[in-house]
């Protein structure tokens, strides 16, 4: 049975490498259509080119870049407001065109709290996407943003909380991480397959390796280290209120 084609949409250059790398790795060596809009950075930044050997890595296309600027980088989009601040409208009708473009069987974003730091871009951009993937199918919103596209499901990027002490154990105690209790996570799924795939789509994003984000991180641990923190990925289906009627599901 094919893979789904899926659409991941997350607020910064990173968060799609480190949220869904192994799942958009994985549909995309089964053949599916990937690729990746990511909310905040413009086009001809640092962060912006790095994202693209990122995404040339997990096979996922070339970047879709909202141009929104990051909550706390106003320099990732110059002359572009803060993702947070720009009108909800305008940035739904942004998505819902590249949904309608694209037209992927299932979307992935951030979960409810915004992932494991809770970052607002990373909330905002849940409540963004839970919106298009919901309007992308209503033919009288957004008509100028192209044909209806229903898809026909939609999955929240999560951490179950019986997973949140082996990635303090590696990376060592960090701020508040965000989690959700292990039964609500609805796909578990195992991309160790393709976990060197998507740890060099991690350390891509090179200028997040030497200000010591995440992927700095990363690139410090023993190889036998990445395995504990990214050979699984975690998901919640989120309903949307005209799924068609055949389910589709994250291969698990």
């Amino acid at each position: 049975m094919p893979l789904p084609n899926l659409l991941a949409v997350f607020a910064h250059p990173d968060d799609e490498s480190l949220s869904a790398g192994g799942v958009l790795a994985r549909h995309a060596a089964g053949g599916a259509r990937t690729a990746v809009v990511t909310a905040t950075w413009a086009e001809g930044t640092p962060r912006a080119a790095e994202l693209a050997e990122a995404l040339r890595i997990l096979g996922a296309g070339g970047p879709r870049l909202l141009g929104y600027a990051d909550a706390r980088v106003p320099h990732s989009a110059p002359d572009r407001p803060r993702l947070c601040d720009a009108p909800l409208d305008e940035t739904v009708g942004r998505l819902v065109a590249h949904i309608r473009e694209f037209r992927p069987d299932v979307i992935i974003t951030h979960d409810g709290y915004g992932g494991l730091t809770g970052h607002p871009d990373h909330l905002h951009t849940h409540r963004v996407t839970v919106l298009a993937a919901q309007a992308a199918g209503l033919g009288q919103l957004y008509p100028d943003a192209g044909a209806p596209w229903q898809p026909r499901a939609l999955y929240l990027a999560t951490h179950p909380r019986s997973a949140v002490p082996a990635l303090k154990d590696v990376i060592g105690a960090r701020k508040a991480a965000y989690s959700v209790p292990d039964e609500q996570v609805t796909a578990t799924v195992d991309v160790g397959p393709w976990l060197e795939q998507k740890v060099a789509a991690v350390l891509a994003h090179r200028s997040e390796v030497t200000r010591g984000g995440l992927p700095g991180i990363v690139s410090g641990l023993p190889s036998a280290a990445w395995e504990r923190l990214f050979a699984t990925e975690w998901f919640i289906r989120h309903p949307l209120a005209a799924e068609a009627a055949a389910r589709t599901e994250l291969s698990v």
